[in-house]
């Protein structure tokens, strides 16, 4: 187990070889590297999700994957205009029908 003295010692260290000044941008470098690594391996697990799921195995959904294809349903709803059956919502019947009729 890591103690108290050993992380301070490590510390001392980072300071003295990078200096005060270049903590923060190795900080960030790492920040990111982590983001990258985490980015590669949450790719690589949905490559091998999809794989086990284009064999016929049933599909494990999370909340995380429900919410995400409930965004995605609502946001082709409101751009093709039409519900999952492919008619068009009441909504925008009635607006058509409101300007077809200011019209003439």
């Amino acid at each position: 187990m890591v103690g108290y003295w050993e992380i301070l010692l490590i510390f001392l260290l980072v300071l003295l070889i990078f200096g005060g000044k270049k903590i923060p941008e190795v900080a960030k470098g790492l920040g990111k590297g982590i983001r990258e690594f985490k980015k590669a391996k949450d790719e690589i697990t949905d490559s091998f999700q999809d794989a086990i799921n284009d064999d016929g195995a049933p599909s494990v959904k999370t909340e995380e994957t429900e919410a995400e294809e409930s965004k995605s349903d609502k946001a082709e709803k409101k751009k093709n205009g039409k519900k999952k059956d492919g008619k068009k919502s009441a909504k925008k019947d009635k607006k058509k029908g409101e300007k077809g009729s200011k019209k003439k």
